[in-house]
């Protein structure tokens, strides 16, 4: 039985596994600056139109928001984010144990807003307080919600206007972009923020993040940061290998795609069967079920159980690149069997 726990159960995507069999013998200089890493921050150069953009490769999510904001912020500085955003809620205390606060709002739909932003910059008026600096959201949300582009202008025009930095956690970047309710391009996200990445180890490979840097002001010896923090690999070879084989041939967002479809009928045939299942845009699927209903979802399809709401249960199903539609209709099945209809 297939499993959906999450979007990064399984190793890579196999062309990825290919690339990096195919270079299995080579010998490849450390740190980021091979020939397989710069080949790679020169086509996502490409992909955003820009090519003053600076471009890291770090392992992970949590790695990489620590990194970034640590970095950008002074002692004194704090982030603002949904109380849902991933640095809040998932990340152990990794942003406060750099020394910076997290400033949280209610937002809307797992998604923060520039009244949001504009009442913490109200709250917070002199010296005795932390100095709000950045802003930071996730696309897609935590919950799976997508920022549109009216949006995401909204918000940076909001950052820019009070001298905030922008910083855009895109884990499942591809999964947004793909959505079909998305109207937002690569290029218009690169255009609306100081700082993002796109998501390597939720959409297909082993691994790997690839963070971009727009604002000149944040470039300057951002490598001692790396290397400060723990976050620059030896090996970082690897991962240009990884990003070079998912950017080929519009890969990256092919494999969102086909999760986010999977999404949507797994959406479907969830509601078929009775169950209350919250609008999907991307490749997160959040239904409330009966407790003894979750306990079965949660014990033969791995589903995280997502909020306990006393009697009943939320639980969360998460397609990968490597669902396939199949994968779908037999949980269905089994569902349909378990609920004898």
């Amino acid at each position: 039985m297939k499993m959906f726990r999450n979007d990064y159960s399984e190793i890579c995507h196999k062309r990825v596994l290919e690339a990096l069999n195919d270079a299995l013998n080579e010998q490849n200089v450390g740190y980021g600056l091979d020939k397989h890493s710069e080949n790679a921050k020169k086509m996502i150069q490409s992909l955003i139109k820009n090519d003053n953009a600076s471009v890291h490769f770090l392992v992970g999510g949590t790695q990489t928001n620590m990194t970034m904001i640590s970095y950008a912020l002074k002692d004194y500085e704090a982030v603002i984010a949904v109380a849902t955003g991933h640095i809040n809620v998932h990340e152990t205390g990794s942003i406060e144990s750099s020394g910076h606060k997290i400033l949280t709002v209610t937002g809307e739909n797992g998604k923060i807003r520039p009244a949001d932003i504009k009442d913490v910059i109200k709250n917070h008026v002199d010296e005795h307080m932390v100095k709000p600096k950045m802003v930071y959201i996730s696309n897609s949300t935590e919950i799976g919600t997508i920022y549109k582009k009216e949006e995401l202008e909204a918000i940076y025009k909001t950052c820019k206007e009070n001298n905030l930095y922008l910083f855009i956690d895109g884990a499942r970047l591809a999964s947004a972009l793909t959505s079909k309710d998305n109207d937002l391009t690569i290029e218009d996200v690169a255009k609306n923020c100081d700082s993002f990445y796109l998501g390597g180890t939720k959409n297909g490979l082993m691994f790997g993040e690839a963070l971009v840097i727009i604002n000149d002001s944040l470039k300057e010896d951002f490598r001692f940061q790396i290397k400060n923090k723990g976050a620059m690999l030896a090996k970082g070879f690897i991962s240009g290998i990884e990003f070079e084989a998912i950017l080929k041939d519009n890969l990256y967002f092919e494999i969102a795609k086909g999760a986010n479809d999977n999404a949507y009928l797994l959406s479907r045939k969830l509601k078929e069967l009775g169950f209350k299942v919250d609008e999907v845009y991307t490749n997160q699927v959040f239904v409330t079920c009966s407790n003894d209903e979750a306990c079965f979802i949660t014990n033969n399809f791995g589903c995280e159980l997502w909020r306990d709401l006393g009697e009943e249960k939320q639980v969360r199903f998460v397609t990968s690149f490597s669902t396939r539609k199949e994968d779908v209709i037999e949980l269905y099945n089994t569902l349909k069997k378990y609920l004898n209809k």
